[in-house]
């Protein structure tokens, strides 16, 4: 139950794929594929959809998302604001960790202040948190600098640790991805949700099993879930044709029809919350990886709009997607409270020769060299979707030398520190970002456009640097306005200035494609999470 003073922002029904679930009979083993692995067991070590999915099927969060992505008790059977300032939590009482320690107050502080603490990766979600507080052994208190009426949406990835069992393993910090490092809960979990952690080999496959002290209903039928990274998209789906898996979370665009095809599989698609977009580094005065010296093209607002508008976002949706994107000249999908439709038209595309001008009057007649960094297991066709981009600066005289890894290798080399927030060494590079922690575009603003600021927590997935005051000052203003006309009025001001910088090169909205044999029901919601609680196989 949710009490509050505070306005609701307006929030677009997202559209949910539920298929019917059935009882606990019958219990089965649930085999499922990924194109790369979960980075750690650690559910603060990086703020991305695939590992927080993973780690929510073992902990629990205070709040989480029901089956129409709405907000619902968990770990907290009550929240609300005492006043605009104070956030109070009631917890469920009778809760047991796996280990069959008993939940309480002391484990949420605890693991609030670690996520908020050096090492996580997840610390933005707290830029407005002044204290958290134990009341009682149920009840936390949280005080915060200014109204933040999202604060519970935000929460609603953070899974709650046991105190105990980290200071008992030397985990009181989480172990930094960045520089990285390892702890005992980067290969290990306990927490008091649905499964428990039954073995883990990173690279290989890991292993989960009910728990059977779980506080909630279970709606799966599932006794063993066994997950297999499997990079090869050909192997992965002869696999699932096979029945050597049930699932595979990701399909690439050439196989989703001969899927449909087969009387065996099921495709599950709809467009997903993430925008997959490009990034410049606009922060160093000289970029690590270019053959430009003494300067920074990047800063040079001309060379950014001759990129931007020489890349042809129609044509990696027909060649390289298959159909199965969304061009996009924003950096939040529509759905998402705040998207802006009349801003989102993308300018023409210009000719070769008008995008060298463009560059000649910035100081490039004969273009330039700049490094690029592309995954290659995140997003879907992630490195075809890079090379695309190398072929079409090629024409204008920008040579791209492009850099596609593993995502751990990737993420530990862009993301910026999370000790004191200074850039890595990236200076052009792919992204995606879902803001599925509220489904409102201040999440996209706060974490990814605004400064970079470790003190605020601002900007902490701004890998470029792009800063704008005029755009700061807005996007903090739009955290605490609860009058939705002037929020939205605010939304539309900020956004436009991005838009107009050429801060970024959004390419699209990414289409949500799953598939899974047909003797197993699931629900997919839009937001790209999975929770194993809804699984059944039949």
């Amino acid at each position: 139950m949710f009490v509050s003073l505070r306005h609701t922002v307006a929030l677009t029904a997202l559209a949910c794929a539920s298929l019917s679930m059935a009882p606990m009979a019958n219990a089965k083993t649930f085999k499922w594929a990924n194109s790369g692995d979960v980075s750690s067991m650690d559910p603060y070590a990086r703020q991305e959809t695939f590992l927080l999915t993973f780690t929510a099927n073992i902990y629990d969060p205070l709040v989480r998302r029901n089956k129409e992505l709405k907000l619902e008790p968990a770990l907290a059977t009550k929240w609300g604001q005492t006043n605009p300032t104070t956030w109070f939590f009631d917890l469920r009482e009778g809760v047991k960790f796996s280990d069959g320690t008993p939940f309480t107050a002391d484990d949420v502080v605890f693991s609030i202040n670690r996520a908020n603490g050096p090492g996580s990766n997840v610390n933005g979600n707290f830029s407005t948190m002044k204290e958290i507080k134990k009341v009682n052994d149920h009840r936390v208190e949280v005080t915060t600098t200014v109204p933040d009426p999202l604060l519970a949406d935000k929460w609603a990835s953070i899974s709650i640790m046991s105190k105990a069992w980290a200071e008992k393993n030397s985990a009181v910090q989480p172990a930094d991805m960045v520089k990285n490092e390892e702890n005992f809960a980067t290969r290990n979990a306990m927490g008091t949700g649905p499964f428990m952690l039954k073995e883990r080999r990173a690279g290989e496959k890991t292993i989960l099993v009910p728990n059977p002290t779980w506080w909630d209903k279970p709606e799966h039928n599932l006794t063993e879930v066994i997950f297999t990274p499997v990079p090869n998209a050909a192997t992965r789906i002869a696999a699932l044709k096979a029945g050597d898996i049930d699932m595979t979370y990701e399909v690439p665009p050439a196989d989703t029809d001969s899927l449909k095809k087969d009387a065996n599989i099921k495709v599950l698609e709809g467009p997903e919350t993430r925008v997959v977009f490009l990034g410049f580094d606009q922060e160093r005065d000289e970029l690590v990886e270019s053959n430009v010296k003494g300067k920074n093209p990047f800063k040079d607002k001309r060379v950014r709009e001759a990129i931007h508008r020489s890349i042809d976002v129609d044509a990696i949706k027909r060649t390289v997607m298959r159909g199965q994107a969304f061009p996009t000249n924003v950096m939040v999908a529509k759905g998402i409270n705040g998207y802006t439709p009349d801003l989102d038209k993308r300018p023409a595309l210009l000719k070769p020769e008008e995008a060298k001008k463009l560059l000649a009057d910035a100081g490039y007649p004969n273009g330039f060299e700049v490094g690029m960094d592309c995954p290659n297991d995140r997003y879907v066709n992630d490195d075809k979707i890079c090379q695309a981009v190398v072929s079409m600066l090629a024409k204008i005289g920008v040579k791209v030398n492009l850099r596609a890894q593993t995502r751990n290798l990737y993420f530990a080399k862009i993301l910026r520190s999370t000790q004191d927030g200074k850039p890595n060494n990236t200076s052009f590079y792919m992204l995606g970002w879902s803001p599925a922690t509220t489904y409102d575009v201040h999440n996209v603003f706060e974490q990814i456009i605004q400064t970079p600021d470790i003190k605020t927590k601002k900007g902490l997935f701004n890998a470029g640097g792009y800063s704008n005051k005029k755009f700061d000052e807005l996007a903090n203003a739009v955290e605490v306005e609860t009058d939705k006309a002037k929020r939205d009025a605010m939304i539309r001001e900020a956004t436009k200035i991005y838009v107009d910088d050429y801060a970024y090169v959004p390419l699209h909205q990414q289409a949500l494609v799953w598939a899974t044999r047909k003797n197993v029901d699931l629900v997919q919601p839009a937001d790209n999470n999975f929770p194993l609680r809804w699984v059944t196989v039949k």
